[in-house]
């Protein structure tokens, strides 16, 4: 039984503070008056303050967004820890880098060139890595990816699994978010931008990672996983599944 001394409450206090430092830096940044009216018509479907919260996501860390695309989790996570965290991006940061590192307060960004090049495989359009590969950095909180794993090799997303954990400090978080195909289906075209969990979740442990635990947060049970993401009747509304993981 935790015993509530003046330790205890003091800390618990604090990190009750933390995180409501941290969800308010991210509503702030939600309500930005330049960011994007797509991006923002996106926040119900997508829930980030409540996506973050379960991956453990606070406002003084050093986090890593890899496949940043566009930039919408960007324009989140890039103004939540300009005062006291650093946010590095990986692999297809070019939007990125063009359309928003130059905007006031996203100057920290910091961009990671990982030496690698991907090959875009037929029929399903995946991309295959030609090697191994380095982030370059060690001791990260946190390493994020959001709808990407899908778009890769099995063989390429065990080279970007394990360049996650090189990262990631002991005690660090993988957080993927991803659309949610049928357990041991073959990839097929109605399929091939989704990927299944249990997959995921076998490959990431694979390369010495521990699997926390799911949340429900983009649990869609209308989506009957027969459709491909961009079918006008599950668009925007897929079933998602949100994996964490941790480094020992």
């Amino acid at each position: 039984m935790l015993r509530l001394t003046a330790g205890v409450v003091c800390a618990l206090l604090a990190a009750t503070s933390h995180a409501q430092s941290t969800a308010e830096k991210l509503a702030a940044a939600m309500a930005a008056e330049d960011r994007p009216a797509g991006d923002v018509a996106r926040d119900a479907n997508r829930q980030p303050i409540e996506t973050l919260a379960f991956f453990g996501f606070e406002d003084d860390m050093r986090v890593l967004e890899l496949i940043p695309g566009g930039g919408w989790y960007t324009r989140l996570l890039a103004p939540t820890l300009a005062d006291e965290g650093t946010l590095y991006v990986a692999i297809g940061t070019g939007r990125v880098e063009e359309r928003l590192m130059s905007q006031p307060g996203f100057e920290g960004i910091k961009v990671l060139n990982p030496d690698v090049e991907f090959e875009r495989t037929e029929p399903y359009r995946r991309n295959r890595a030609n090697k191994p590969y380095s982030f370059g950095v060690s001791d990260l909180d946190m390493v994020l990816t959001f709808r990407n794993l899908h778009n890769f090799t099995a063989e390429a997303r065990g080279y970007m699994n394990k360049a996650a954990f090189d990262a990631l400090k002991p005690g660090g978080i993988y957080g993927v978010v991803d659309h949610t195909a049928r357990h041991n289906e073959p990839v097929n075209a109605p399929n091939r931008r989704r990927l299944d969990p249990v997959l995921a979740i076998d490959e990431i442990v694979a390369v010495g990672f521990e699997y926390v635990g799911s949340s429900n947060v983009h649990y869609r049970p209308n989506d009957d996983l027969t459709k491909e993401v961009g079918d006008e009747s599950v668009a925007g509304k897929t079933d998602r599944f949100t994996l964490k993981f941790r480094k020992p």
